[in-house]
């Protein structure tokens, strides 16, 4: 297994942050892939994927390279540059079409594992790499950003109270499969056998995506690491709950509190609830009164929290509601993929960066790539 030796210090100062780079490169992951793991990620891609498949379809070169880019194994370096605090897409893709043609190819042969197409020993790589995600940023990811940054920032809430209630070894044992606090200051990042790295006073963040897809990545000229993990699914495929509200459900409770109540098969904090229904909080409030007086749900304070989840009562009367429409309402599913990259070269500098890939099976690979200065994702 690989694992980081991180001291309480770093752990302490860690943080989350959302990227809107990162969820662009997840959701091009998922477009490459073609199906998804859950019920909102499949109606997404009924609306996006005939559309990029004739992009590509009418663009040979950039159709290569992005399956040169995602590989087997890993992800080619330049790719997926490490996020950074507050950035925006735009600065995020121009790390992307800033990189050196030549680093682009080099990224490219690790993540083919062996020699370059010809089609693809040309310069314009990485710019070929930027129009591409911008593409998948505007066509589809950016007309539901609002709603996907509610849903990640519901996602940080949630860990966050986790904290509190868990410790950090809590967060990091669920953040996506391989990921574990082994004690003694470790941190496993992945099932194989890498050496160890030492992190200790390194800045450390942690960044959600919507699709099921995650990676690890570093920028040792920064001492900056980073893990993108997939966000829980009970949020990410909120689309879909919302649409299974059984009729007579939503006719006895009104259809939005019928929603909150279906949401609770988890605990969720009022602002949890207000990030992924986009109600207002003083809204949301009134309906879990109303569900707290029926003895549907209940609450409890945890750390500065007050979390609701549905009681007995409240689970029987969504399970009879259900079977009579046949509506399912239950948690999207929880599936992750989770590739890696490593790091785009910058000016001057030098920085190691190691990829890895992991999938549903448990199975990844890794390459460790010595590259210019910038970011490095994995």
């Amino acid at each position: 297994m690989g694992w980081w030796q991180v001291n309480a210090d770093t752990l302490a100062g860690s943080r989350f942050l959302l990227s809107p780079l990162a969820e662009t490169f997840a959701s091009l992951k998922l477009l490459h892939a073609g199906t998804g793991g859950h019920p909102g990620e499949q109606a997404w891609l009924r609306a996006h994927l005939p559309a990029y498949r004739r992009l590509l379809a009418d663009d040979p070169v950039t159709a290569l390279l992005v399956r040169a880019g995602l590989g087997r194994d890993w992800i080619a370096d330049f790719l997926t540059p490490t996020p950074r605090d507050e950035e925006t897409f735009e600065e995020g893709v121009e790390r992307v079409r800033a990189t050196d043609p030549a680093d682009a190819r080099a990224h490219l042969r690790t993540s083919l594992a062996g020699p370059l197409p010809a089609a693809l020993e040309r310069d314009d790589l990485p710019e070929r790499a930027a129009r591409l995600l911008e593409y998948v940023w505007a066509d589809a990811v950016r007309p539901y950003w609002a709603r996907r940054r509610r849903v990640l920032e519901a996602d940080v809430a949630a860990r966050t109270a986790r904290v509190s209630r868990g410790g950090w070894a809590a967060v990091l044992d669920t953040l996506r499969p391989g990921t574990r606090w082994l004690g003694e200051s470790r941190f496993q990042v992945n099932l194989h056998e890498y050496p160890p790295r030492e992190i200790s006073g390194a800045q450390l963040v942690f960044v959600p995506v919507t699709p099921q897809a995650g990676w690890v990545s570093w920028d040792e000229t920064q001492r900056r690491y980073a893990v993108v993990y997939p966000c829980a699914g009970a949020l990410a495929d909120t689309d879909a709950r919302r649409s299974a509200v059984p009729a007579g459900l939503g006719a006895l409770l009104g259809r939005t509190r019928a929603q909150v109540l279906i949401l609770l098969d988890s605990p969720l904090s009022t602002t949890q609830l207000t990030a992924v229904t986009g109600q207002k909080l003083g809204s949301v409030g009134r309906h879990l009164r109303v569900l707290l007086d029926a003895g549907l749900v209940e609450r409890r304070r945890v750390g500065r929290s007050v979390l609701y989840s549905r009681t007995g009562p409240g689970q029987v009367l969504i399970e009879a509601a259900a079977s009579r429409t046949g509506t399912g309402t239950g948690a999207g599913t929880g599936a992750r993929t989770g590739p890696g990259t490593g790091a785009g070269k910058g000016a001057g500098a030098r920085t190691a960066a190691r990829t890895v890939a992991e999938t549903d099976a448990g199975t990844s690979a890794s390459t460790s790539a010595e590259t210019g200065a910038g970011s490095s994702p994995g």
